[in-house]
């Protein structure tokens, strides 16, 4: 039978869409967006796992991952899948399954790192601090004893802002007119729950808030967002009124970078445009979709957010921290220690002594061992004497359980000091991101020559 072109397609490239998974602690109407999401992934034909937190759980059998609850189930593997996570997950158990869709390498929008800090005030507050952006002043209130310190080192007039470290849609945040009521609003919280916590800000009189909603790096929408009549939120899920905001180049630069600043994907920035800058009062790591399709016509959030990712370029996992040093076991050779090169985009290398080439066969020794194989190729390397023409073979690799297949140039490492020298392919391959400071961060010690 004639085999069609198709058949010669790799597995990878016959993939048009992905796979889905979208995980929400929200529940009946309150996951509308968890909702359009699954609907416009499967108008595009993907399919689609949709659960809350609860009940999920992952089985690994036959070299495939499943992820199902008490209703559906769905076979996935981690390149062609893009988990999207709806509300803000705090149990531990919701935020270890985001860990583990990571650990497997799934792309997980947001990542858990980005989830928690975008969950925390004032750890939102303090990395886009670090970034140089512009914020109301913020003060943490650790206990109820603290309120005049916190409000001395604050140094501004009431009224403040008084907020819960977590809450979201405006939940958690108190408008605050005087010393009086600011000590009895935090003697409340914290009789309530004594292990609330809480800070103080200035605030900024306004009648709008601007919320930019963000994928990768591109703006796909942006909204005013007028104060409540009554109150001083602005918040579409409070009754907040929504218009369209046309931002200027300096407002655009700086949500892009309050984005970055929690590594986000897939965020909405909200700012208060003040004394000509954006001062700017939150990221959210997972914005609804309502009130900033209401403000730009024709917008569908959840299309030009899985349009984003259906580019494989854009869909990034979860690096796990190693050291510039780690052993490796290499094919023939056993346990070698392998140095970490962020600076290599050329090949991997391999030391090798005692090299010859017949045909396209070559033999070479390590560690007193010789082994023949094939040669791949060769190629030029820059070196401190000048070019050098290396061979180049393929072996196995194992590093954490896991095995891969790299080509290696050979060369004489006798004075490097290690056997083996890792590029940047083989880490994004391994999915590790190096520590400078420390080695064998995940393995112990290996041979050394």
């Amino acid at each position: 039978m004639a085999r069609s072109f198709t058949d010669f397609i790799t597995e990878e490239e016959q993939i048009e869409n992905y796979k889905v998974i979208i995980l929400t602690v929200e529940h009946g109407d309150k996951s509308i967006t968890a909702k359009k999401f699954e609907k416009q992934a499967q108008k595009m034909g993907m399919e689609v796992f949709l659960s809350d937190f609860k009940g999920v759980s992952l089985t690994f059998d036959d070299g495939k991952y499943s992820i199902k609850d008490k209703n559906n189930s769905m076979e996935f593997s981690s390149k062609e899948t893009v988990v999207f996570v709806r509300g803000t997950p705090t149990r531990d158990s919701h935020l270890d399954l985001i860990s583990e869709l990571e650990r497997i390498g799934c792309t997980c929008i947001n990542s858990r790192t980005t989830i928690s800090i975008c969950a925390d005030k004032y750890r939102s507050y303090v990395r886009m601090k670090d970034f140089k952006l512009n914020q109301p002043k913020t003060v943490l209130v650790p206990t109820e004893d603290d309120i005049d310190i916190a409000l001395e080192e604050l140094d501004t007039k009431f009224p403040i802002i008084l907020k819960t470290l977590r809450g979201a849609g405006g939940v958690g945040v108190l408008f605050v007119e005087s010393k009086r009521a600011l000590d009895s609003l935090v003697q409340l919280i914290y009789k309530q729950d004594p292990e609330t916590d809480i800070l103080i800000q200035e605030y900024i009189k306004t009648d709008f808030d601007v919320r930019v909603v963000i994928v990768g790096d591109t703006i796909i929408g942006t909204m005013k967002r007028e104060v409540v009549e009554g109150d001083f939120r602005s918040n579409y899920t409070q009754g907040g009124g929504v218009k369209p905001y046309k931002l200027s180049e300096d407002e655009m630069k700086q949500c892009m970078i309050a984005a970055k600043s929690v590594d986000g994907d897939f965020v909405a920035v909200d700012f208060i445009p003040y004394k000509g800058k954006p001062y700017f009062l939150e990221v959210n790591s997972s914005p609804g979709t309502d009130g900033i399709e209401q403000a730009n016509s024709g917008l569908s959030v959840a299309k030009e957010v899985l349009e984003h990712y259906k580019n494989k370029d854009n869909r990034f996992s979860v690096p796990v921290r190693c050291g510039y040093y780690e052993t490796v076991n290499v094919q023939h050779f056993g346990e070698i220690e392998a140095k970490f090169d962020t600076g290599n985009s050329a090949l991997s290398v391999l030391h090798a002594e005692n090299i010859e080439i017949g045909g396209n066969k070559i033999t070479f020794s390590l560690n007193g061992k010789t082994i023949t194989t094939n040669l791949v190729k060769t190629y030029k390397a820059k070196t401190g004497a000048g070019i050098d023409d290396r061979p180049v073979i393929e072996l196995e690799l194992e590093f954490m359980g896991h095995s891969y297949q790299f080509m290696f140039g050979l060369d004489d490492r006798s004075e490097m000091g290690t056997d083996v020298l890792l590029n940047r392919f083989a880490m994004k391959t391994m999915n590790v991101m190096v520590d400078p400071q420390k080695k064998y961060i995940l393995t112990t010690e290996g041979e050394q020559k």
